[in-house]
């Protein structure tokens, strides 16, 4: 074991540093997207980024949270151990280009304009990516990384756990009802106010 890492040796550490170039390119093709204007590239970043959010936050949610809750520790263990590294800057970089994205792809299109009561649906789109963000980055990030850290001791306190993840179903859940209900807006939006 590490000292400082609690981990065997020869495994790589929890927070992959170099998955932050991939996060850097991610953000350069949002600024060039939002820097060049032009609606059809600024549409397109944001609905992959958005298809993308959405098609992993619920999987995550309805696939893989309830397979994780059913297997043993070692198993769990494995699976959040793996996962964790791949989610830490996968989720929140496309969280902040969906909502970025989306807000300079509204303005392009006029929708920030909109009068009372048609302005309500971008206001209720403002919301919901805000919301999901907040949710994301404030908690649902910082409590896998607690679990995580706590699976990878030597002797995982399962009480500790339980009671970390005791409301992160609850929140997740909360996360996926928002991304449908991001999407009835999208919809919306799409098909004209």
């Amino acid at each position: 074991m590490t000292a400082i890492e609690g981990i065997p040796e020869g495994r790589p550490g929890l927070i992959r540093w170099h998955y932050l170039w991939y996060v850097a390119a991610a953000l350069l093709v949002m600024l060039v997207a939002i820097a060049y204007g032009n609606v059809w590239f600024l549409n397109w970043v944001h609905v992959m980024s958005g298809v993308l959010w959405t098609g992993i936050d619920l999987f995550m949610g309805f696939v893989i949270g309830p397979i994780i809750r059913s297997v043993a520790v070692p198993v769990r263990k494995e699976i959040i151990t793996r996962l964790t590294p791949v989610t830490l800057f996968l989720m929140p970089t496309l969280s902040v280009i969906t909502g970025t994205a989306g807000w300079f792809l509204a303005v392009e299109l006029g929708f920030t304009q909109l009068p009372w009561p048609e302005f309500g649906w971008i206001a209720a789109a403002l919301v919901l990516v805000t919301l999901m963000t907040i949710q994301g980055v404030g908690y649902l990030l910082p409590t896998s990384l607690r679990v995580c850290f706590e699976l990878q001791k030597p002797i995982p306190d399962g009480q500790k756990i339980g009671r970390m993840m005791s409301r992160f179903y609850y929140v997740v859940a909360s996360q996926g009802l928002m991304q449908v209900a991001i999407i009835v807006v999208m919809a919306k939006l799409v098909t004209g106010v």
